[in-house]
C-alpha cells in the first residue's frame, strides 16, 4: 500500500508557506505604526492608539461577500472581491461612528491558482488602505472536498473604535429630520442570488464588469463629516444605515426610534441602469427591489433639517453624490417608500 501524505490528501503545505511570504509583502502596505508584528504568527499584535481617544468603545463586525463570488469565479476576475469583504465590515461599524483600526480575513478553498489568491489578498489590502485600517492577519484554509477546484469563500472581521460620547445609535432621531442618500457603486455585495436567478450564464458573463464593481467604502468622507470642526456636522448626523441585506425596509428601520417612521420618495435620486434592467428582465415588483437591492443608495444618513447643504459640500470634496431622499415622521418604526 502506497504511503499516504497530507499533500496526497489535497493539502499542499509547501504551497501555503510560499504564499504566506507573498501575503506578508502585500499586507505591509496597509500597516500603520500601531501594528507591532508582521503577519504569520499565532496571533496579531496591534497597539491601541489610546492617545487618540478619551473614552473609547470598541466596535466589531464580521461579514462575507456572499454569492457575488459566483460571478467572480464565472468571469475569472478576482481583483475586486477582497475590497467587497473589507467594505461590508468597515461600512457597518461606520454606522456607529467608529473608525476602523484593523482587519483580519478568511479565505477557504480546495484548490486555487496562486494568482487568484494574490488578487484576492491584494483586493483586501486595497480595501484596508481605502479604509485607513491595517490588514494584520487572517486564515487561508485549504480544505479538499469542501469546495470544487477553483471555488472559494471570502469573509472578514474588523475592529474599530469610537468615543463613547460620540456613538451614533439613532436615539436622537425625531420628526422632521431628513434622510440623505449617498450614491452606491452599483449592486455592492447583496442580492446576487436573485441576480443569478434573473440572468442567464451568458448574460452574467457579459455583465460581469458591472456586477463586479466593488462595494463603495464610505469611511473617509463620513468620518470627515463626523470629525469636522463645524459644530453643525457634529450634532447633525443622528443615524447611519448601511443599505445591504434587507435594503431600505430593514436597514433603515433598524435605527429608527419606536415612535417614528421614515418616508422615502422614489425619483429623488438617480437609479442606475443595472437595477432597471434587473427589474424588467425578472419582472420584479418594486417592493421586492427596494427590499433586496440598494437601488443606487449605499449609505443613508439621517440628519437634522437645515444641515444638508454643508453636508453635500463636504461629500462633494470626496466625489460622492448625495440626495435628500426622504424625511422622518411620526409612526411605529416603519419605512414607507412612496
Amino acid at each position: 500500500m502506497p504511503k499516504v501524505t497530507y499533500k496526497k490528501a489535497g493539502v499542499d503545505i509547501g504551497f501555503a508557506d510560499i504564499f504566506k511570504t507573498t501575503v506578508k509583502s502585500l499586507a505591509r502596505r496597509s500597516f500603520k505604526r500601531e501594528v507591532l508584528r508582521d503577519i504569520g504568527g499565532f496571533g496579531s499584535f496591534f497597539r491601541f492608539p489610546k492617545e487618540k481617544f478619551k473614552d473609547p468603545v470598541l466596535v466589531s463586525s464580521a461579514d462575507g461577500v456572499g454569492t457575488k463570488l459566483k460571478i467572480a469565479i464565472l468571469a475569472d476576475r478576482h481583483d475586486t472581491i477582497g475590497i467587497d469583504a473589507v467594505a461590508m465590515n468597515v461600512n457597518d461599524i461606520l454606522c456607529t461612528g467608529a473608525r476602523p483600526l484593523f482587519f483580519l480575513d478568511y479565505i477557504g478553498f480546495s484548490k486555487l491558482k496562486s494568482e487568484v489568491l494574490k488578487d484576492i489578498i491584494k483586493g483586501i489590502n486595497d480595501g484596508c488602505i481605502a479604509s485607513d485600517c491595517s490588514l494584520i492577519g487572517g486564515e487561508t484554509a485549504q480544505m479538499p472536498g469542501m469546495y470544487k477546484p477553483g471555488e472559494y469563500d471570502v469573509a472578514g472581521f474588523c475592529v474599530g473604535a469610537v468615543e463613547r460620547s460620540r456613538i451614533i445609535d439613532g436615539s436622537t432621531i425625531c420628526e422632521g429630520d431628513v434622510l440623505v442618500g449617498l450614491e452606491s457603486n452599483g449592486l455592492h455585495s447583496n442580492g446576487f442570488s436573485l441576480v443569478r436567478k434573473v440572468f442567464s450564464r451568458a448574460e452574467l458573463e457579459s455583465l460581469s464588469k458591472e456586477l463586479l464593481k466593488p462595494t463603495r467604502i464610505y469611511v473617509r468622507p463620513v468620518l470627515s463629516l463626523l470629525q469636522s470642526s463645524l459644530s453643525a456636522h457634529r450634532s447633525a448626523v443622528k443615524g447611519i444605515a448601511h443599505i445591504t441585506g434587507g435594503a431600505f425596509y430593514d436597514k433603515i428601520a433598524r435605527i429608527l426610534p419606536a415612535s417614528t417612521n421614515a418616508k422615502i420618495k422614489k425619483g429623488s435620486w438617480i437609479v442606475p441602469k443595472i437595477f432597471r434592467l434587473l427589474q424588467q428582465k425578472g419582472r420584479i415588483e418594486d417592493r421586492e427591489m427596494y427590499h433586496t437591492f440598494n437601488m443606487g443608495i449605499g449609505l443613508v444618513l439621517i440628519i437634522a433639517p437645515g444641515a444638508s447643504r454643508e453636508l453635500f459640500s463636504r461629500l462633494s470634496e470626496y466625489g460622492i453624490k448625495a440626495w435628500v431622499i426622504g424625511e422622518v415622521s411620526r409612526g411605529k418604526k416603519q419605512v414607507e417608500i412612496v
